[in-house]
């Protein structure tokens, strides 16, 4: 019996000894897998600049459109793309369509011409977009008649009611 006894604690103490080593041997596991990971590196791209187009509307002059983009370089995986874009409709479009300016007030009317003139200075161009610093846009003067003063209407049709309610 003590035979038996014996070969029992045995079989209980290598047991416990085998699963000590294998959970020895897992937490290795785990410690060396954590260890093995490379840290990742920064890779700088040898890639140029994206270098967009102006953005061409899908439909009319102004609104919804798309613009081309394109980049150099020896290992890059993109060097052409499509971008949205967007060409508000109040823009002056005769500066190009990517530029936009502030506008001084418009001067008085130049008789010799029938035309008055403003400037505008560069406000914004969207997309590194070439624009010019300063424009100047001109336009046509309208009638060029003398306001009558309303007082004096006033006061005429009011002597033409009253002498029309004496006659009476």
């Amino acid at each position: 019996m003590q035979a038996q006894q014996y070969q029992q604690q045995r079989r209980k103490f290598a047991a416990v000894f085998l699963a000590f080593i294998f959970i020895l041997a897992a937490v290795d596991n785990a410690e060396a897998g954590k260890k093995e990971k490379p840290e990742k590196k920064v890779k700088k791209s040898d890639c140029g600049e994206w270098q967009w187009s102006v953005c061409v509307p899908t439909s009319g002059d102004c609104g919804l459109g798309t613009r081309e983009g394109t980049r150099t370089g020896a290992e890059c995986k993109q060097t052409m793309k499509t971008q949205r874009c967007k060409i508000p409709c109040n823009w002056k479009k005769q500066f190009g369509a990517e530029c936009k300016y502030q506008f001084q007030a418009w001067g008085e009317c130049d008789l010799n011409t029938a035309l008055k003139t403003r400037t505008g200075s560069l406000k914004r161009a969207l997309h590194n977009a070439e624009c010019q610093k300063t424009v100047t846009i001109s336009k046509p003067c309208g009638k060029l008649t003398k306001p009558k003063p309303q007082a004096e209407s006033k006061k005429k049709k009011k002597e033409g009611k009253k002498q029309e309610k004496m006659l009476d």
